[in-house]
């Protein structure tokens, strides 16, 4: 399975002010935080890029906040507090500028530890939260990071390209042939497997469509990627944890 992509262009207007002008604050504001409900599909909307990184305090205790440019008409049905998904990591709208075609985000020094590619400026993928109509043409994504991977080779081999992957050694059994697999937010299928001693190394086919679509034709060999782990593969694994625990013992 190949990511598909929503297809409007990913242009960036000329941004003529120097700091952001917050407009047209939405009433609309989910009920429950970004955190808790929001899904996702990992079908990338739109590439954006970060364009500006302020901390929110002077100890690492203290978080950034985030400006990102984001296509032409991209925030055209987004509002205040409404949830985005950057390079598969869940965030909430804080403020937003159609106008100008950017929005901000604060991420805690926790999700900052956690994730990649959130503290410095470069392009990352979109995705906005689902909705009850929408398809689900990946699958079902939570939006939280289980793990960073590291790339470990990324080539072209006839008109696609292989992305190979090292997925921490928390994630090994999590993964499997023909699986599914989150990285950077996009939904990915897992094409092949080795188990090594310091984690498992994934194999990932990339249409030109997808490298076009997404962000991830900017990595390169050592780039940190997040991963999430398909869902279905949670409750499997507490599922047998739990008929483990419930089974009689057959000592006498």
């Amino acid at each position: 399975m190949s990511t598909q992509i929503v297809n409007k262009p990913t242009l960036y207007p000329v941004i003529s002010a120097p700091s952001l002008q917050i407009a047209l604050q939405s009433p609309r504001i989910p009920a429950f935080p970004c955190e808790n409900t929001p899904m996702f599909t990992g079908i990338i909307t739109g590439v954006g890029r970060i364009v500006a990184v302020h901390a929110l305090g002077s100890s690492s205790t203290h978080g950034k906040r985030l400006t990102i440019a984001c296509p032409l008409f991209y925030l055209d049905d987004v509002g205040l507090g409404d949830s985005i998904a950057l390079n598969g990591a869940c965030m909430t709208v804080t403020t937003f500028d159609p106008a100008h075609c950017q929005f901000t985000v604060d991420v805690s020094a926790e999700s900052l530890d956690k994730t990649a590619g959130l503290s410095d400026t470069c392009s990352i993928n979109l995705e906005k939260a689902l909705r009850a109509n929408d398809r689900l043409g990946g699958h079902l994504v939570s939006g939280h990071v289980d793990g960073i991977g590291t790339v470990t080779h990324f080539a072209e081999v006839g008109e696609s390209w292989e992305l190979r992957i090292l997925a921490p050694k928390t994630l090994a059994k999590y993964l499997a042939y023909k699986g599914s697999i989150t990285v950077n937010g996009a939904s990915l299928t897992v094409n092949r497997i080795q188990d090594q001693t310091d984690g498992c190394e994934m194999s990932i086919n990339l249409i030109p469509h997808t490298l076009r679509g997404t962000a991830l034709g900017t990595l390169q060999t050592g780039s940190s990627v997040n991963l999430e782990i398909d869902t279905i593969a949670r409750y499997v694994e507490r599922m047998l944890q739990h008929d483990l625990q419930a089974a009689p013992s057959n000592a006498c």
